[in-house]
């Protein structure tokens, strides 16, 4: 599910916000819990995002409540595009959910602002175990050597197509070592083939949709989003304005829909209701795909290479609120959401893909027919980390503001990269 992961500009006043509104006692060390579970008695309430988690959390928490019975604990769903604006005003007014989701590109911003509750007191109790996460994940949630999240599921990106359709225009299934040449020409021969019956040959989500689409195809290019050191904006560089303009030559073929076709059917809509023959997204889809009316037809293919092969990895978190009342309930609830029973429940009803070691073969299941292990290998071989700084929604604003103007071919894909970096670098001095 998205982690889809764009940053959103309600947050890029977040750290001003934020950092007046206090954080947390600072306590690293674990709740008291009772030594009977029965014993322990609250009612918390658990914040997620998404459109295909409601299954997964509610019997996550009835599973919980076998051992905890007299802890209730409340879902918060929200849609993605909902979810942080509601953060911020929680964090705010300190009423944020006692235990939530946490992503990469707003990590930071909450640690800092001392709006999470540390977590060394469970970890030194053995309560969680970081070896039972991907290292670079455990990584990503820990701030200046304080590990505040858990990771729950990671994601990469791959190209799902639809096999009836590419055999009705008579272009070859795409093969594992395909490259963006030819992926290209495989939407553009599709789009002739099927024009008259409404079907592209790619759909993908640009904006607000940097992680599955065009940073994909700068790092495949051999550029990047941001310095590894967090200063510097890449955006300007030849290899950027490569991999953005591969997005910017399937809208002007007429191979991918316009920025507006795509405000108007979603990209997943289309591809799900047989109007495009692949669709560039995330693992996060997939178990929506598996649930529409074509799911026989749907293969996965790995991204296409340019100068390398690269998908960018994501992982979410579950985190606990520093400003909790609830603390040792709050704590006993992260500690079941992190464990294998619980990464597996998450993984067969939601589709996603767990970050629980040798928890995987769930999600495998969830598309039969389809190679999902094409997700897995990405997150192996050839992934690279989700961009992010401190304040990450102070120049991720800009991406919907510019990028679309290069997209549409309205100015020069050049141009506007140079004005992303140049707005993208300011943002970045000030942290």
């Amino acid at each position: 599910m998205k982690k889809h992961l764009t940053v959103l500009s309600a947050l890029v006043a977040a750290s001003v916000a934020l950092a007046g509104c206090g954080g947390g006692s600072g306590d690293s060390g674990a709740a008291a819990q009772p030594a009977n579970p029965a014993d322990l008695k609250a009612e918390i309430t658990y914040g997620v995002w998404g459109q295909n988690v409601d299954a997964a959390a509610k019997q996550v928490v009835a599973d919980f409540n076998k051992t905890y019975p007299n802890v209730k604990v409340n879902v918060q769903i929200s849609p993605y595009k909902d979810y942080w604006t509601k953060l911020q005003t929680q964090a705010s007014s300190k009423t944020q959910p006692d235990v939530f989701w946490m992503n990469g590109p707003n990590f930071q911003l909450y640690a800092a602002n001392k709006k999470l509750a540390p977590l060394t007191g469970l970890v030194d109790n053995k309560k969680i175990d970081p070896a039972n996460y991907p290292k670079a994940l455990d990584t990503l949630y820990t701030y200046e050597g304080v590990r505040y999240g858990v990771p729950k599921d990671y994601d990469t990106i791959a190209v799902f197509y639809n096999k009836k359709l590419f055999a009705e225009a008579g272009v070859a299934e795409p093969k594992s070592d395909w490259t963006v040449e030819q992926f290209t020409q495989a939407a553009k021969d599709i789009r002739a083939k099927l024009k008259a019956k409404d079907v592209f040959g790619v759909t993908a989500t640009l904006v607000d949709g940097g992680q599955q689409t065009y940073y994909d195809t700068i790092a495949a290019a051999g550029g990047e989003i941001i310095s590894a050191d967090g200063k510097k904006s890449g955006f300007d560089s030849p290899e950027a304005i490569r991999g953005l303009q591969v997005w910017t030559d399937l809208i002007a073929a007429d191979a991918m829909p316009t920025l507006a076709q795509d405000a108007d059917t979603p990209a997943l809509n289309r591809f799900t209701s047989g109007r495009a023959a692949m669709l560039w997204t995330g693992s996060w889809d997939t178990k929506l795909i598996a649930e529409s009316p074509l799911a026989a037809d749907v293969a996965v293919a790995p991204l296409p290479q340019d100068k390398k092969q690269a998908t960018v990895i994501h992982g979410l978190a579950n985190v606990v609120s520093a400003d909790t009342k609830n603390k040792a309930a709050a704590e006993a609830f992260l500690t079941y959401v992190s464990s294998n029973e619980a990464a597996v429940t998450f993984s067969k009803l939601s589709g996603v893909i767990s970050a629980y070691k040798d928890t995987q073969e769930s999600f495998l299941k969830v598309l039969p027919g389809a190679d999902l292990k094409v997700f897995l290998d990405g997150a192996e071989n050839y992934a690279v980390p989700y961009p992010v700084s401190k304040n990450s929604a102070a120049w991720g604003k800009f991406e919907p503001q510019l990028l679309p103007d290069a997209f549409s071919g309205a100015k020069p894909v050049g141009e506007v990269a140079k004005a992303m970096a140049d707005a993208m670098n300011k943002a970045l001095e000030k942290e």
